[in-house]
């Protein structure tokens, strides 16, 4: 009686929807009542699909792009951040705001500055005698710009991540290796990161499962666009079933990022249970 409620929950928005997804992905629909049964066809049309491909690549760039820029930021800042510096906690907020702002919200606001004809940022680039740049028009610079601006909101969650894990290292082996000598490079490499290494991987793990599940700032930012730029694979699926209709094959294709998802929350299971036996 007292677990009911959340399994009901569950039930209704978790479990139900996977087995609708696993229906609706043996058949050729526009909407989520019935349609015809195709079996495996919408799975063997992923095998064909160009588009899909373009997805599968720009999700790895997005991704290759968000994840240890963002990271070695992070780990940058939570260094600098784990001294005695004056507006200490003020600085650390600030790093952090844009990781809780809402991601439609971020990407309104960086549309504009970002605008090809009177963003912020290209009145910048004006005032200084340079051209102005498609910042969200181009094919060349559109998946960028997205990077740049994923990077800035996630950066203070990175850093949060790491400011706790740098706070846990033992003082007693920094004062050691400075006695014997060690400058604050080699104190860093020899002690800092090999301990920072759990850290590092859960942190790792989460990164790429948040890169993989962007979508409103992209949404709201391009589009997908211009053309096929900057269209990741959830994009691609959103495309699939409510702009082209074709319910059975998103759902073939979510059940394609699923499966993604699902190694790499198996491998941050793993991660979190070997940091909890180091630690």
């Amino acid at each position: 009686m007292f677990i009911a409620p959340a399994a009901v929950l569950f039930l209704t928005f978790a479990l139900l929807p996977i087995i609708i997804a696993v229906t609706l992905s043996f058949q050729e629909t526009t909407a989520l009542g019935g349609g015809d049964w195709v079996g495996l066809d919408n799975y063997a049309t992923m095998t064909q699909d160009r588009l899909l491909m373009t997805a599968l690549t720009n999700t790895l760039v997005f991704t290759v792009g968000t994840v240890p820029t963002s990271m070695g930021i992070g780990l940058a800042l939570a260094v600098a951040l784990n001294r005695n510096l004056p507006g200490r906690s003020i600085l650390r907020a600030a790093f952090f705001v844009p990781m809780v702002a809402a991601g439609v919200v971020v990407g309104v606001v960086m549309s504009w500055i970002f605008h090809g004809d009177y963003g912020v940022v290209n009145n910048v680039l004006a005032a200084l005698g340079v051209d102005r740049a498609p910042w969200l028009t181009s094919p060349q610079l559109a998946m960028f710009t997205l990077i740049a601006v994923v990077v800035w909101t996630r950066i203070g969650f990175c850093m949060v991540i790491y400011l706790g894990a740098l706070q846990s290292v033992p003082t007693e082996l920094q004062e050691a290796a400075t006695v014997d000598g060690a400058s604050a490079w080699t104190r860093f490499r020899s002690i800092t990161w090999p301990l920072l290494g759990p850290t590092t991987w859960i942190l790792l793990i989460l990164n790429v499962v948040f890169s993989i599940q962007a979508f409103d700032v992209i949404y709201v930012m391009t589009g997908g666009g211009p053309g096929f730029s900057t269209t990741v694979l959830i994009q691609y699926i959103f495309r699939s079933a409510f702009a082209d209709a074709r319910m059975g094959y998103a759902a073939a294709l979510g059940l394609l990022l699923v499966a993604i998802l699902l190694v790499f929350t198996v491998l941050r299971q793993r991660a979190a249970r070997r940091a909890e036996e180091i630690a």
